[in-house]
C-alpha cells in the first residue's frame, strides 16, 4: 500500500488531497499510468507529467524511480518564486 498525496492544481483536478493505493507498479511512471487509467480526472491531472514533480518519502525524485520500499508518493507542480 502506498500513500499518494496530491498538491495544488493536481489535487484540484483529482478532487482528493490524498489516498491509499494498492498497486503493482514498479516505478513512478507505472503508478502514473495506473492512476491515469482510473478515470478522466486522473487522466487530466497526469496528462503532461513534464508539468509535475514527484517526491518519494519526502525526497524529490524522478518518474523512472523504483517504488520498492516507498511508503509515500507526492505529486505537485514545480515550485516557483524565492
Amino acid at each position: 500500500m502506498l500513500d499518494v498525496l496530491y498538491f495544488a492544481w493536481v489535487r484540484e483536478r483529482i478532487g482528493l488531497p490524498k489516498e491509499r493505493v494498492e498497486t503493482g507498479a514498479a516505478t513512478v511512471a507505472e503508478l502514473v499510468a495506473e492512476l491515469s487509467a482510473r478515470d478522466a480526472r486522473y487522466a487530466a491531472a497526469f496528462a503532461d507529467i513534464s508539468a509535475l514533480r514527484v517526491a518519494l518519502d519526502q525526497e524529490l525524485s524522478d518518474f523512472d524511480a523504483p517504488l520498492a520500499g516507498v511508503r509515500e508518493v507526492a505529486f505537485f507542480p514545480p515550485m516557483t518564486g524565492g
